[in-house]
């Protein structure tokens, strides 16, 4: 039975048909009734389909009958393409034992092909190279075939073609799979283990692990213990997705399939666990190491009021993003919320549109930033994530920041605004190289604060959207920035806080003052908007008072009386603005968050 297993995922770039390839996958294996097909199909979420990307990975199983009349499991993980995502990717490929490499033939291999091809190379999987959209009339499928085969070092003729439009390829790539993909290969032992590489969590059920078995097996009814956290619990079904879950006997060595655990406490179930039998002594398999949070984001409810809704929801919603972190804090212009961490941008972008649609929220979420280590000149070292605890000016001895490789792959064309865009960001160009089809590939270093100020958008419109990034992470290293803080009507706004670079303060100083002096409501007396930073105030605005008619009332008389009524009120509205206290609408604060460069 084992020698017949085929575990597997596709891995790609953004948008080169790997939800695509996985339908007509299910479709040529007939996993899926025709009348039941549909685009995407192993894209759960809206989400994923308004945006036309894989967010969450997939597991499905299938059935493959060869040319020789023998019959085959194959287990699919389909995985997300984007970089925010790849602590996706590398949890999918510790299960399988290869992959297939989909390069789109109209645009070669791009930033994020390197990324996932060196992942797959790490995790030991036999890579099966692709290319996909042959049908295109853009394709380029000689010249993406001999691209693949000299980053690979291979053969051109063992690089297959399909098109996830029309299938064609198909069935030679599911015959590759069964020639190219290694069974599994149990470990020696009579002990049972399973690495746990998703979960899923339902009310009534709790929660359900992915999980995918090393060693014996695991059937409905058996007492089972997690090995890092140490909790026993009865499997209360064991199943594989096809792609609905289905219920099965048992998973044995080599599957991949789900157990339903009945744990409905958060915490306790971990990607990277390994799944032992109650009374096993097996050592635990290799676990993951923890995903790094990029950008740090505080999210408030609108209304203090749903709070705990709030708080409730991100453990939710935990329970099936093992990435997303957060904790507790408080704001006094905000009230109480939660200083999360992310990922990237996008994953920011998908977490807090899933608690507004699936939890029904209203949230305020503040100017993402990231964490940098800061020394004071007490000698007191601490990691700040957020710019409102960032200590004063005049209190710091050094500040360390994070710091990126990045490899941008661009047209040559657009090389020279590549170049002026690492300039612009503080990135250091270290090395160039020619690809076969006249692009160029670029390998920078920059700090990760540069690449968050809206770098990746600032790329496509330099290359009209031809160019493609990734980056991992390099050090720590001295940074030098600044705390800006804006003040109204003389008070900081901890909201607003921001950490800069020195070089940029007084330009974002004076972009924020301008804009809220846009979008504040006037009041009944002169309100100052202010910039602060290096000590002093670097941007300053006033929006005038609100006037009311107090002279309406009169008609004729002496005009004494009404410069009198006049003064009254100007002495007024000078006393309400040594004392005034601006309450600041909520959607001011939204309108700087969703205005702000990111």
């Amino acid at each position: 039975m084992i020698d017949k297993i085929r575990n597997f995922s596709i891995i790609a770039h953004v948008d080169h048909g790997k939800s695509t390839l996985a339908d007509r996958m299910l479709e040529r294996t007939g996993t899926i009734e025709a009348r039941h097909m549909k685009d995407q199909v192993l894209d759960r979420m809206d989400l994923e389909r308004e945006r036309g990307i894989t967010i969450k990975m997939q597991p499905v199983r299938m059935k493959f009958k060869a040319g020789n009349g023998e019959e085959y499991i194959f287990n699919l993980i389909d995985t997300p393409g984007h970089i925010d995502f790849a602590y996706e990717v590398s949890r999918a490929l510790s299960a399988v034992e290869g992959v297939i490499l989909l390069v789109d033939s109209t645009q070669g291999i791009q930033a994020q092909t390197l990324t996932t091809l060196a992942m797959a190379r790490e995790a030991g999987c036999v890579i099966i190279p692709v290319i996909s959209k042959i049908d295109a009339p853009a394709a380029r499928p000689d010249d993406v075939t001999l691209e693949i085969s000299e980053l690979l070092n291979i053969d051109p003729s063992t690089v297959l073609a399909v098109s996830g439009k029309t299938g064609e390829g198909v069935a030679e790539l599911l015959a590759a799979v069964v020639d190219r993909v290694p069974a599994p290969r149990p470990s020696e032992g009579t002990d049972s283990r399973a690495l746990i590489f998703d979960f899923s969590f339902s009310s009534h059920r709790g929660i359900a692990v992915f999980a995918r078995v090393f060693d014996g097996s695991f059937s409905k009814g058996d007492v089972l213990r997690f090995s890092a956290a140490g909790e026993r619990f009865t499997a209360l079904e064991t199943g594989v997705s096809m792609p609905e879950e289905t219920p099965t006997a048992s998973l044995s060595a080599g599957e991949i399939g789900y157990i339903v655990t009945g744990v409905k406490e958060a915490g306790i179930v971990a990607v990277g666990d390994t799944i032992l039998t109650d009374r096993g002594s097996r050592e635990p398999l290799a676990g993951f190491a923890r995903p790094r949070p990029v950008v740090w984001a505080s999210v408030y409810p609108e209304s203090q009021d749903d709070l705990t809704e709030l708080r409730q929801s991100l453990e939710r919603l935990r329970l099936s993003d093992s990435s997303l972190s957060f904790e507790e804090e408080s704001s006094g212009v905000l009230g109480r919320g939660f200083r999360c961490g992310f990922l990237g941008m996008l994953h920011l972008e998908i977490v807090t549109e899933r608690l507004r649609r699936e939890f029904n929220l209203e949230l305020i979420v503040t100017i993402p930033t990231i964490a940098y280590n800061v020394t004071t000149k007490d000698g007191k070292r601490e990691t700040i994530y957020t710019p409102s605890r960032f200590p004063a000016f005049g209190d710091v001895l050094s500040i360390e920041e994070p710091w990126v490789k990045v490899v941008l792959i661009t047209p040559s064309e657009s090389l020279s605004n590549m170049i002026q865009l690492f300039q612009d960001h503080e990135g250091d160009v270290k090395d160039t190289e020619n690809h076969l089809d006249g692009r160029i590939e670029l390998a920078a270093e920059m700090p990760l604060r540069e690449l968050m100020r809206g770098f990746f958008d600032k790329v496509k419109n330099a290359s009209s959207g031809y160019a493609s990034l990734s980056y991992e992470f390099l050090d720590e290293r001295p940074a030098d920035v600044v705390k800006l803080e804006i003040y109204v009507a003389e008070e900081a706004v901890p909201a607003f806080a921001r950490v800069v670079a020195r070089r940029r303060v007084e330009i974002e100083g004076e972009k924020m003052v301008e804009k809220l002096e846009k979008i504040l409501p006037r009041q009944m007396f002169v309100l100052k908007i202010q910039a602060h930073a290096l000590g002093r105030i670097i941007a300053s605005k006033s929006i005038s008072a609100l006037r009311k008619d107090v002279t309406g009332y009169l008609y004729g008389g002496d005009i004494t009386r009404k410069m009198k009524l006049l003064e009254k009120q100007k002495k007024g509205k000078k006393r309400r603005g040594v004392h005034a206290k601006m309450d600041i609408p909520q959607d001011v604060f939204m309108k700087m968050v969703q205005d702000s460069e990111r």
